[in-house]
Formats: structure tokens, C-alpha cells, sequence
């Protein structure tokens, strides 16, 4: 892997970090919760399988509504950045489940663990970030280079 040294963007990429780290500083004050990604969204869609009445619950309609909404307001100024899948829908979905399986095994995902749970120095979420960080570079290792 090499970096495009002349793509780099570090004022862009200073104000996108800072900007989660306020949003994410805000959702906690605010809520008295972590933005975790998993955990907004599972009660919604826990509902949404069991049938259950889902209580009002605004910030979390906020919350995804930011992420559904974000980058469709970016696009008012810049162009999307292109993604490239190479694994075809049957290794989208098989992925998406392994995250799934991932996500519910350590009790959070890469939002809550990664950006809320080492910001506040915690133990449980620097073991899941190594976890799954190294889990990562492992799988990327093994499909680009054994397979």
C-alpha cells in the first residue's frame, strides 16, 4: 500500500476528526450515552424484526438521520470520494454478517470501542480496537497474499 502524498488533505482530514470528536462529545453530554453506531441503530432495527413498539427516542432519529444526510451535503461541495468493491455481493454480504457476528462478540463496534471508548481510557475498549484492528490486518494479509 503506498500513500498519494500529493492527494493528502491533513486540514480536511484535522476538521473531519474534530468534527466526530465534537458530535461524539456532544451525544454524550447530551444523552448520557456513547455514539456507537451498533448501539443506535440495534434498538431500531431490533423493533423493526420483533415488531415491538419503538419508544420516540429523537436523538437516535437525529443521529442516523445525520449519517443518512451527511454525505448528501457534501456532495453540494465536493465530489464523493470513489470506492471500489472488488469481492462481488455474495463477499459484501458474508462480511457484513462477520461484522455483524463481530460487532455483537465485543460488545460495540469500531465507533463506540474505537473513537467514545479510548477517548475515555477504557480497558474493555483498547482489547476490543486491538482485537479487531489486528483481526483486520490478518483477513487483509491472508486474501491479498495467501489467496
Amino acid at each position: 500500500m503506498t500513500i498519494a502524498w500529493a492527494a493528502f488533505t491533513p486540514w480536511s482530514s484535522l476538521l473531519g476528526g474534530l468534527a466526530i470528536g465534537l458530535a461524539t462529545a456532544l451525544y454524550i453530554l447530551g444523552n448520557g450515552r456513547v455514539a456507537g453506531i451498533a448501539g443506535i441503530v440495534a434498538v431500531p432495527l431490533r423493533a423493526l424484526v420483533t415488531g415491538a413498539r419503538l419508544a420516540p427516542e429523537s436523538t437516535r432519529l437525529l443521529f442516523i438521520g445525520g449519517l443518512v444526510l451527511a454525505p448528501r451535503l457534501w456532495r453540494l461541495v465536493a465530489p464523493l470520494p470513489t470506492s471500489q468493491v472488488d469481492v462481488g455481493w455474495p463477499g459484501v454480504i458474508a462480511a457484513g454478517l462477520l461484522v455483524g457476528v463481530g460487532v455483537r462478540m465485543g460488545n460495540g463496534c469500531t465507533s463506540g470501542h474505537g473513537v467514545c471508548g479510548l477517548s475515555r481510557f477504557s480497558l474493555r475498549s483498547l482489547a476490543n480496537v486491538l482485537a479487531f484492528m489486528g483481526a483486520g490486518v490478518v483477513t487483509v494479509f491472508v486474501l491479498r497474499h495467501l489467496f
